[in-house]
């Protein structure tokens, strides 16, 4: 079943590689907001937890080979600015220290969605490693081609479709960056 799975995403990701809106990462710097995140361990991506994070900003550096990061988290009830840099190690794929090490993929990208990927390696190994996949977006609309990706991603990685937070929902949220 996973190897059905893993045909029909890359399939997926293969015809989203050929549309003419892909871009390379270093052209889609600028803001992003978080609007979907999920986890094999929903507690890291529950109310104050370290993966619940509203992603701002990214640059992608691509002379450099590097990934920032600014977004915020909530930890014991306050809003706190994180700003991480990632490595690149291949297409797409970047190295990130934050509550361990984390493999950080773009699966696919277009002017106005990214679906990712994200492996964390716990830093307290408590809890092995850790799936996640999130959706950021620079407007306040979602590709479907994004969501089945997205979905897909899901599936492949384990993950509940209970166990995604959905960002649009409003509530707190941190201050605009």
């Amino acid at each position: 079943m996973k190897v059905l799975v893993l045909s029909l995403l890359l399939g997926l990701v293969c015809d989203a590689q050929e549309a003419d809106d892909q871009k390379t990462l270093s052209q889609l710097s600028g803001k992003w907001r978080t609007v979907y995140i999920a986890s094999t361990r929903p507690e890291k991506i529950a109310e104050d937890g370290p993966f619940r994070a509203h992603v701002r900003y990214l640059v992608f550096d691509g002379e450099q080979g590097t990934v920032d990061f600014y977004f915020y988290v909530k930890l014991n009830g306050e809003w706190v600015a994180k700003h991480v840099t990632g490595q690149k190690t291949e297409n797409n794929t970047y190295v990130v220290e934050y509550e361990g090490e984390n493999k950080f993929e773009v699966i696919y990208a277009s002017d106005t969605v990214l679906v990712v990927s994200v492996v964390n390696k716990d830093k307290n190994k408590k809890c092995g490693e850790i799936q996640l996949a999130g959706i950021f977006v620079k407007v306040n609309d979602i590709e479907e081609k994004a969501l089945e990706i997205f979905k897909e991603l899901l599936k492949l990685k384990g993950i509940e479709e209970k166990y995604i937070v959905n960002f649009f929902k409003g509530g707190d949220c941190p201050p605009c960056a």
